[in-house]
Parts: structure tokens; sequence; C-alpha cells
């Protein structure tokens, strides 16, 4: 036979692969980093094909823990984090962690085992129809019918999460599907997104507006943050001089030392950011909510001032407060579309620059205790522009909102929206794994921190130097100040001053961990903390009678702070 005649050879075909086997292939053609989880029953085949992975499995010790530590790593790392459970309890135990995501625009793959097809409906074990469940409070979700579907699914999962207005996705698979056999699955097509366009005549008006203000002011949201146009807004500010005040997710967005940083608006924030949104005559929100922690009473907030609204969101403009110019888009876009120029605010700028100055915060509290806002504002001061704090919720997490020094909003790690007890920790982890180099710290207060406490293991195994600084005032503290404040010293379960000794419950963790309880043992704890070459804590006792100041009482607007004795 010659070779002209030779039969031509056949293409082999692609050895069969399990919808697990597909799974793992999916992930690793994301690059996935890291996958945050813990195994189950239902989603046993999927961890029996993990270990090939390129990716790393990270075993959290509570479901929880592994969506708010894949929250942190997606915040700090602008990439979509990835967590994992089994069905039924495990998937539930998620739901608080794709909830927290929904609310602060956070993108994730949550990823969960059911119970196999033909079991589903019928009250099986561990079944929870976790797709009903988590409708609300994801961008879109998927029940996996066919194993052959799977790279494509995930494909348009992970472009789900991060586009647009970023957000978590949910994709369920029951458990005939991670075993079921595929020989040719449907191959993921590239997922193309499509520019808005800028309104040339909107951000025509917008520059007039901005031309024509006295008292313009510069309202900055962790769409900020999201959109990665630091730098972009930095640039705008500067070029303009405009003074600006920041939520608690825009939060180092415009660097703490600039001139024109106010600070914190709202509930919590500084005296000179709330006064200046009462006095401006023009509020330009940047990628903000208008969410009733930063605004108070809706109807007394920027009294005088005409909005421009930039969302990427449509949906959010002139959803509380009506926008004179709405532009949607991306801020990154729309920014330097302003063509922005030095505008004739002198008196402005300096009237915003006296009033930061005569409001400066003081640190010379009376007595021998620790006082919590000194502790944490020298903390951030040390450990420099590496800082990075996952907080928890409560008072401590308005004194660091108030006195850290944060050099870029992907440096403050917060549950905003939803304000879940127990972020901290599991958050921290997650940071540290996306920023191995930072100087990553947990900053937790005793009610908060015991929530996900287990997760000192999840530390210990992995050798994660997350370093904890936990503020210990043997109570619930903001409960406690609202109810001395609002409900007539009426304490109602508050009282938490049978806490363990956290110190010493970290060491049976196998965490190194130490005590501070004078204010002159502050220097030396910081340095401990900051040098530890793995994890540790610092227990830190604080007055319990200690509150957070200025507050705005709730129903009122910004223009009726209470500041306390501070």
């Amino acid at each position: 036979m010659t070779a002209s005649s030779a039969a031509p050879k056949i293409a082999p075909l692609p050895a069969p692969k399990t919808g697990a086997r597909l799974v793992v292939e999916a992930l690793d053609a994301q690059r996935v980093e890291f996958v945050f989880g813990y195994p189950g029953g239902a989603i046993m085949p999927v961890y029996d094909a993990i270990t090939e992975a390129s990716f790393k499995h990270i075993l959290v010790r509570h479901e929880q823990g592994a969506a708010f530590a894949a929250d942190a790593y997606a915040r700090v790392t602008g990439r979509v984090g990835v967590c994992m459970a089994t069905s039924g309890p495990g998937a539930t135990n998620l739901v608080t962690g794709i909830a927290n995501a929904m609310m602060d625009s956070v993108p994730l793959v949550c990823i969960t085992g059911n119970v196999a097809s033909p079991l589903m409906g019928t009250d099986a074990f561990q079944e929870v129809d976790i797709l009903g469940v988590t409708l609300p409070i994801v961008k879109h979700s998927w029940i996996v019918r066919d194993p052959a579907d799977i790279p494509a699914i995930f494909a348009e999962a992970f472009h789900i999460a991060a586009s647009g207005r970023p957000g978590p996705v949910l994709i369920d698979l029951p458990k005939d599907v991670q075993i079921g056999v595929v020989a040719a699955p449907v191959q993921a097509t590239p997922a193309k997104d499509t520019a808005r366009r800028l309104d040339p005549s909107q951000l025509r008006r917008a520059e007039a507006a901005i031309g024509l203000a006295e008292r313009p002011l510069l309202y900055i949201g962790g769409g900020v943050r999201i959109a990665n146009a630091v730098a972009e807004v930095r640039q705008f500010a500067r070029n303009t001089g405009i003074p600006a005040v920041s939520t608690l997710q825009g939060l180092g967005a415009l660097a703490p030392d600039w001139p024109g940083n106010l600070g914190m608006l709202g509930m919590h924030g500084t005296r000179e950011a709330n006064e200046a949104v009462q006095a401006c005559d023009l509020l330009i929100v940047l990628g903000a909510r208008f969410d009733d922690r930063a605004t108070g009473k809706l109807s007394g907030f920027a009294p005088h001032a005409r909005v421009i609204h930039i969302d990427i969101d449509a949906a959010e403009i002139g959803k509380l407060r009506d926008a004179h110019i709405a532009i949607t888009g991306d801020v990154k876009t729309v920014l330097p579309a302003l063509s922005p120029r030095p505008l004739a605010i002198t008196p402005w700028i300096e009237r915003c620059a006296r009033e930061r100055a005569r409001h400066e915060a003081r640190y010379d509290a009376p007595g021998e205790g620790v006082y919590a806002p000194a502790l944490l504002k020298e903390l951030s001061e040390r450990a420099g522009d590496t800082f990075v704090a996952a907080c928890d919720v409560g008072q401590h997490q308005m004194w660091a909102a108030q006195h850290c020094r944060f050099a870029s909003p992907f440096a403050h790690l917060t549950s905003g929206g939803l304000g879940a007890m127990g972020y901290g920790l599991p958050a921290g982890l997650g940071a540290k794994l996306a920023r191995p180099d930072a100087h990553v710290v947990t900053i937790s207060g005793d009610g908060s921190f015991i929530m996900n406490i287990q997760e000192l293991a999840t530390l210990k195994r992995y050798g994660i130097a997350l370093k904890i600084v936990l503020l210990d005032n043997a109570s619930l503290g903001l409960v406690r100040q609202w109810q001395e404040l609002f409900f007539d010293g009426n304490f109602s379960e508050i009282d938490l001053s049978d806490n363990p000794d956290f110190a010493a419950v970290a060491r049976a963790f196998g965490i190194d961990a130490f005590r501070i309880t004078k204010r002159e043992e502050v220097s030396a704890g910081i340095d401990r903390l900051l040098a530890a070459p793995g994890p540790c804590l610092a227990h830190v006792l604080i007055d319990p009678k200690e509150n957070v100041w200025p507050l705005v009482p709730p129903g009122k607007s910004n223009a009726e702070m209470m500041h306390g004795e501070a």
C-alpha cells in the first residue's frame, strides 16, 4: 500500500470526564487561586476531584467562614472569590455570606452540592431548595441538569459575578450531575461586555453645574473601589480642588492626608464631613447609594444641594434622592470624560479646611485604661501603607473607620450593607491569603469575635499570619450605647462579662496571644503584634462605658449630631 492510498487517521475521541472533573477544570480555566469550603456528602464527588486541581482549597471550620473569606479575597484582589459547601445545612450556612456580598457588591461564585436529581423535592436527607432560598440575594443562579453544561455555566457565572455591578452567583450541583460521565461537554464561549456609551449631553450638563457651583462636594462611595477608580478620583479631586466626604465603603479612595479629605459622613461620621454636606450647593455622588446610615433623615440631607449622581447601576440613580443630572456609567470612565479643571472655590476650600482643623480628633483621654481610638490610630500608622483592616461590626468598626489611616479602599474591609457580626476573622484570613506581603489585621469586638472563633483553627492549619486586635468591653457595645442613650438606660441582654480569656483560647488553638490592659502597654503590644512571624492575637481590655462619638440619633438629620464627651 502506498502512502497516498493509506486510510485517513481518525482523531481519538476525548476521554470521558465526570461532572466533578469538569467543575475542577472550569475553576482552573478561570485561574482560581483559592477555593474556601467545607465538604459533605452531596459535594463529595467534587472534593474527590479537587485533589488534582491547580487551585488551593482552604478548609474552613464553618461554611459562613468560607463565604466571608472568599468575600474578603475578592475585595482585596478585585477578582471573583469562590466558596463551596455541601447541601442542606452546608448550603444554608453560606446564606449570610451571600447576602453580605450582594449588599456590598462583591463578586462571588458560590458552589453547592445537592441531592441527586430524582430525589429533589422529596424532602431527602440534607435537601434544601438553596436556589429558592437565595433568589433575592444573588445576581443569577443555576441548577445544573446536565454535566455537559458545566464548562459553559461556570464561564458565564464568573462573567456575571464580575461584570457591571458585581455580586454573588450560585451554582447548585445535584450529586448525579457530579458523577455523570460526559464525552463531549459544551465548550464555554468567551463572554462579551457591551460597553455603555456615555451621554455627551449629561457630561456637558455636569461640567456646567460644576463650573457654576460655589460649594461643590464629592460624595465617594464603595463603587470607586469596585471600579478600581482610585487614581481617577484622586486626579479629579486634585484638578478641581473639590473637598470630599466618604461613606464607610469609600474610605481610602482619597489619601488620608489630602487637605480636602473630610473623612466619613453619616451616623458616626466626622463633624466636618456632615457639616460640609449640609452646607454644599452641589453634591457629586460617585458610586454611592444614599444609604440611610450615611444620610440620616433623608429629607434633611444636603438640603441646599443639586445632585450629580454617577453610578454603573441605573437602578440606584433616583432610588432615594432625585438626581438633577444622572450619569449611568463606570466612575473610572466618567470622571476623565468630565474634563476637570481648577475651580474658583477658594473660600469654600478654606472653610472646609478650617472645620477639619477645628474638629480634629483628640487622643488624650483621661485615665490609665486603653483608649481604643488612640490604639487603632497608632496601629494603622505604624503598619504604614501596607495596612489592611478586616473589621467586624460594632463600636470597634466605627472607631476603625474614624481613626485608622487607609492608604486605599482595598485596605478597608467591612460588612457595610448587611452589618454581619462574625465577618472579621474569616475576612482577615481571606485577605491575608490575597495579600501575604501586607500587614493584615482583623479588628474585632468580643461579641463579634466569638461568632466565628473556630476559624483560629484555619489560621493555625495553614500558618496564615493574620494579626488580630480584639477590643473587649465585656458587652455588646453599640447596642449598650443605644440602650443608654435612647432606651433610658434599660440595659437588656448586652452583658458579656462572662467572656472567656480570649488570649488563653487563642493559645489553645496554637495561636500566639497576649493581653493589653493599660495604656502604657499599647506601643509595645503593637510592636509585638506586627513583628509576630505567624498569626497573633492581642486581647485588649477597654472601658465598657466608652461610647462612639459623634452620633446622629435614629430618625434625625445629620445636622443634629450628638457629640458626647469627645
